[in-house]
């Protein structure tokens, strides 16, 4: 029964990592322009993030939800003012890739904007309420169970950025110059445009609240 709720919290982890957002297009450039190391401990920093929100939901600690969704435009905020600044550095400050960290980036760099990043977008709590309530859960009456589950989120998230690091990080050897400075533009322009609108949504949700 253990290892079936395991795989039951690995399946978890794939899914919600499956999607290819902001995220992931960091995570797939780190890759790429940095080496396959810091695209898996970008990739760890979402896996973490993954495994917060599946413990938060999984162990009913509704004051952190409440709390993450009540300063869910803050977040955002901040969110979007770092894809921004780093979509427009991909897009003019671009020098091909490099063996060494970009602009002296260093992996705890790497590890916390990405689970900054996954962090600043509390609704995806309600993803995992929605998909543990599918796959069961909350027929879950031990810490034990729902830690296992919550441990097989983490594991799920962390198999994907893993293949996806060191999958993705093969295309250096193989690809061309024009190639990747291609790649960079688009890659950077996704980041910058995603950085636009969670700003202008984020300002929209602060300007609501405000009396």
């Amino acid at each position: 029964m253990l290892i079936y709720t395991l795989l039951k919290g690995i399946a978890v982890g794939i899914v919600i990592a499956l999607p290819v957002g902001p995220v992931g297009v960091l995570c797939v450039r780190r890759c790429l322009f940095e080496g396959p190391v810091f695209g898996f401990v970008a990739g760890l920093g979402a896996a973490i993030a993954d495994a917060t929100f599946g413990a938060i939901a999984g162990f009913g600690l509704t004051f952190v939800r409440d709390w993450l969704l009540a300063y869910e435009d803050w977040f955002g905020l901040v969110g979007g003012l770092f894809l921004l600044g780093f979509g427009m550095k991909a897009l003019f400050l671009y020098r091909g890739p490099d063996a060494a960290p970009l602009a002296g980036e260093k992996l705890f760099g790497a590890f916390a904007s990405t689970y900054a990043l996954t962090i600043a977008n509390p609704i995806t709590l309600l993803s995992f309420a929605a998909i543990f309530a599918k796959v069961g859960a909350d027929s879950l009456t031990g810490l034990l169970d729902t830690s296992i589950l919550v441990g097989g989120v983490f594991l799920g998230s962390l198999i994907w950025w893993l293949g996806l690091s060191f999958g993705i990080a093969a295309l250096r050897n193989i690809t061309g110059e024009v190639v990747m400075a291609s790649i960079n533009r688009i890659s950077g322009g996704i980041l910058f445009v995603s950085g636009v609108g969670l700003l202008l949504a984020a300002t929209r949700g602060l300007i609501t609240v405000v009396p």
